[in-house]
């Protein structure tokens, strides 16, 4: 196994040792009151529980089921409220990336770039991603096996990128159902970076609404809660006021006024979990004995 060495991102750190990374927010750019009001409200939990919050919104959606359906505010204007929101609240913010020449302006802002699930094999993005400097978090794609994205490690490491993130989203079960192989979070763990859990993603029914990806929000957090057990360094959720009024993935997203509960559910398992690996880990040091 490899040594697994933290991420640094903005001004958190992510790994072993660090307290649980949460990636939150709406999952498109709707307009900047909406991201203010959820940055507010994130900024407050992050004061308020043991977590380091980043905040996530995306200034398009690429690959929506419709081609018709709402994208987001593009990336000039989508940058700009990510800018004002990483000034009003402090916390580091991080969007996704489609194209390698959107890399530069995201790099100036975000403190965190995000490879979409779909997108995770693509060479020049990835490579264009490691070029900004910042931290890159990569969403296992729902068609690899937890042990492929080490190639997703291998290239960003070539381009210099050595804080990174790997998160499992689920992975196709047949049509219109994502499964999570939670014996793959302790694969990914073990090529030496931190791993984060997808727990609204992992909740989708792709395009089993017709024209857009339906869900469950209520295995949310019996999800989160399971990633917890096994052992996960960071949890992203997506989260809205009023999720049913959101023009992307509102099935799926966490009612804002609920997360506070959710992620101190999660908190317990987290915690405990760390308790027991520590008991473990004395348990082996006392008996292979005194380092000489």
């Amino acid at each position: 196994m490899t040594p697994r060495l933290p991420a640094i991102i903005g001004r958190h750190r992510c790994g072993p040792g660090c307290p649980l990374l949460v990636i939150a927010g709406p999952c498109v750019i709707e307009n900047e009151p909406l991201c203010m009001q959820i940055a507010e409200t994130l900024a407050g939990l992050a004061a308020r529980l043991p977590i380091q919050v980043v905040f996530k919104a995306s200034f398009d959606k690429a690959n929506r089921t419709s081609g018709g359906a709402f994208r987001g505010l593009g990336l000039d204007e989508g940058m700009a409220v990510l800018d004002r929101v990483r000034r009003a609240t402090g916390l580091p913010v991080t969007t996704d990336i489609h194209l390698p020449e959107q890399a530069s302006a995201i790099g100036q802002v975000c403190d965190l770039i995000q490879i979409p699930a779909f997108l995770c094999r693509q060479t020049d993005l990835l490579l264009a991603a490691a070029a900004t400097g910042r931290a890159v978090n990569v969403k296992k794609g729902q068609f690899l096996a937890p042990g492929d994205m080490r190639h997703a490690v291998a290239k960003l490491l070539a381009g210099g990128c050595s804080d990174i993130c790997l998160c499992e989203r689920g992975t196709f079960f047949g049509y219109g159902r994502l499964v999570n192989d939670f014996g793959g979070l302790l694969t990914m763990r073990a090529l030496g970076v931190p791993v984060i859990f997808d727990a609204t993603h992992s909740v989708q029914q792709p395009a089993s609404l017709g024209e857009a990806t339906g869900g469950d929000r209520t295995l949310v957090e019996p999800l989160a809660r399971a990633a917890a057990a096994v052992g996960i360094d960071g949890l992203f959720l997506e989260t809205h006021p009023d999720p049913d009024t959101s023009p992307s993935d509102g099935p799926n997203m966490v009612p804002l006024h609920r997360l506070g509960s959710v992620l101190e559910h999660v908190l317990r398992i987290h915690e405990a979990r760390l308790s027991v690996e520590g008991d473990v880990t004395a348990d082996a040091d006392a008996a292979n004995g005194p380092v000489s």
